[in-house]
């Protein structure tokens, strides 16, 4: 994916600090921009609303596995009810986790 970012001449010193933070992190631009936008859209998200957004299962998949959750049958982690009914992969739960994470860490 590509992107172009356009900047007027008084948010130059905004991209300054981002080089500052890509260099103190060994890193790229554009890798802090996506963290920093990460990070302010998934904030307040739950693993489920984080899983919509990265297209992985739709909002109804949520709701369903959200009543067999709170049916007090069945009260263990959204995530592993996903990878049970076969709704997301192991791999795509552990993704969205660490969005979670990282968006909550700051």
């Amino acid at each position: 994916m590509q992107a172009t970012l356009y900047y007027r001449d008084e948010d130059e010193y905004l991209l300054e600090l981002v080089d500052r933070e890509a260099e103190r992190r060994r890193t790229s631009r554009s890798a802090v921009i996506m963290a920093i936008l990460e990070k302010h859209f998934e904030r307040e998200k739950r693993l489920g609303e984080i899983l919509v957004d990265m297209g992985i299962i739709s909002p109804e998949n949520v709701r369903a596995a959200l009543e067999y959750q709170q049916s007090g049958k069945h009260p263990r982690p959204i995530g592993e009810i996903l990878v049970e009914r076969g709704l997301a992969a192991h791999e795509e739960i552990r993704r969205a986790l660490l969005v979670q994470e990282r968006a909550r860490a700051g």
